[in-house]
């Protein structure tokens, strides 16, 4: 096979998906791996036109590909705009310098806005391997940033991606630090706030180590992967949305980073506090609530650590310009009965449409934060919040405008039960007096959530409730039977996921 000179190859889809990491496949036989010194696993440049990634070089031992030949990830694949038979060039690339800063912030160095942008920056750009990505979370993990070192980080993450802009001087938000299985309040207060009149462009994440974000619920009743354009149609005439935030790049550094998170289920304080200011920054919001759950078993464990990450979220709130109000919340159980997209999703439908046997613990909760928001836009006096968040939801008025909201970004649908189901019963008589939220929530990721959008775990109990031995505590639900048999495998290794005395 001929080529133009020896440092390019002809490109060859192979439509291989390696999520973000860019990998760039060469046979072994290949003149430019033995010339070049590459190894399997080598960091190369790899360059089209005008247009150049970093990916990570796989060896290929077989007729896929010809020597003269390369493959690319699909990612990179796209990032380059490829097509096939188009030549590249692979060479060694330049050393990427902002992981200096990462290597100092390893050994406990401080590092300022301008060394997060260069990192987000080369983050985005792909010139950061997983490994690479890793190391940045690790060395940000547990309590290894300053106020000032989160404060630079959110910044950064607001200067490297796009940003929504309302021209209102009043943009209200709200957010939970998650961690409590179930707590899907967000889709009901955005409903109410919109039905009041308020402007609430609400962006939101898919799961990083829960069975659910309020992405994947509601990606089972509407479309959520809308472009910034898109969200300030629905915005502009329902003052309300629901959509992913991953999908307009809001802080797309930020989106990378929480995918390497998830895999390795870690979810640092400090890069959580960046991430959810950052995109409220971007998204334009002025006036923001925060829900902090504090549990036993839920991400925040003591009431000392919810207190410093309320300091936290109010001094970088201010120094991003934001007014924030943080609520401290009970985070000892599951709220709702649904743990898992459809099955909260299908919550979420009952409160919002006053169905009697609605979970009155969604319902609740949903309201106290709306009221929050309402007050803390000053629509209402404080303490009357309530009232007013309760009359637009049992008015209907709110469910309206959710219906309202789903079908201008496309869709408004039914979610469903994943196919197989089991009961598990009480193996005694007694009062439940814990539930362990982590056991819970691994459970319901077991069972297939969130990939598997109709599974999870459906609550039939709460704390403090009389059960008989026999009488359902739960059920599981999963698409496919080897996964609620892995599920199964894993209730049956654990003691005391609900305690009973």
């Amino acid at each position: 096979m001929k080529r133009k000179n020896a440092s390019t190859l002809k490109l060859k889809r192979l439509h291989i998906d390696t999520q973000i990491e860019h990998v760039v496949y060469m046979a072994k036989n290949c003149s430019i791996y033995k010339s070049e010194g590459f190894e399997s696993l080598s960091r190369v440049q790899v360059s089209l036109k005008n247009k150049s990634l970093i990916a990570t070089l796989n060896i290929i031992d077989n007729d896929l590909l010809q020597e003269g030949e390369a493959g690319l990830s699909e990612n990179a694949w796209h990032l380059l705009e490829a097509k096939d038979c188009d030549e590249v060039s692979i060479s060694h690339p330049k050393p990427v310098e902002s992981m200096a800063y990462v290597r100092a912030k390893i050994y406990g160095k401080l590092l300022s806005k301008e060394n997060f942008n260069e990192i987000l920056s080369d983050i985005i750009q792909g010139r950061y391997s997983n490994i690479e990505i890793s190391a940045f979370i690790t060395a940000c993990a547990g309590d290894n940033l300053s106020i000032e070192e989160i404060t630079g980080l959110s910044q950064a993450m607001v200067d490297t991606g796009q940003h929504l802009h309302w021209n209102k001087a009043l943009v209200v938000d709200k957010h939970c630090v998650g961690g409590l299985p179930g707590n899907r309040t967000t889709p009901i207060v955005v409903s109410i706030v919109a039905a009041a009149g308020l402007t609430i462009p609400k962006t939101s994440s898919r799961a990083i180590t829960s069975p659910a974000g309020t992405a994947d619920a509601m990606e089972t009743i509407t479309k959520v992967d809308l472009n910034l354009d898109e969200i300030k149609k629905v915005v502009e005439k329902e003052n309300g949305c629901l959509a992913w935030g991953g999908s307009v790049k809001l802080s797309p550094a930020d989106d990378i980073v929480i995918r390497i998170e998830r895999a390795l289920d870690i979810d640092s304080e400090g890069q959580m506090i960046a991430s959810v200011l950052s995109k409220k920054s971007a998204a334009g919001s002025t006036h923001v609530v925060i829900d902090i759950p504090v549990g036993k078993t839920a991400k925040v464990r003591t009431a000392e650590s919810a207190e410093k990450l309320k300091y936290y979220f109010k001094v970088i709130g201010a120094a991003m310009n934001m007014k924030i109000k943080v609520m401290i919340t009970d985070g000892s159980q599951p709220v709702g009965r649904g743990i898992g997209p459809a099955l909260e999703a299908m919550d979420v439908l009952s409160v919002l449409r006053n169905e009697t046997h609605s979970p009155q613990d969604l319902k609740i909760r949903s309201l106290e934060i709306a009221a929050e928001v309402l007050e803390l836009a000053e629509i209402v006096e404080l303490g009357k919040g309530f009232k007013l968040a309760e009359k637009l939801l049992s008015s209907g008025e709110a469910y309206s405008k959710f219906e309202s909201i789903c079908k201008a970004q496309g869709a408004f649908k039914v979610p469903e039960y994943a196919p197989n189901k089991i009961g598990i019963e009480a193996d005694k008589s007694g009062v439940i007096v814990e539930i362990d939220n982590r056991k819970l929530a691994k459970l319901a990721k077991l069972a297939g959530a969130p990939k598997e959008l109709s599974a999870g775990v459906l609550m039939q109990c709460h704390l403090n409730k009389e059960v008989k031995k026999g009488e359902i505590l739960f059920y599981i639900y999963s698409a496919e039977l080897g996964e609620l048999n892995y599920a199964l495998d894993y209730l049956k290794s654990q003691t005391n996921i609900i305690r009973i005395e």
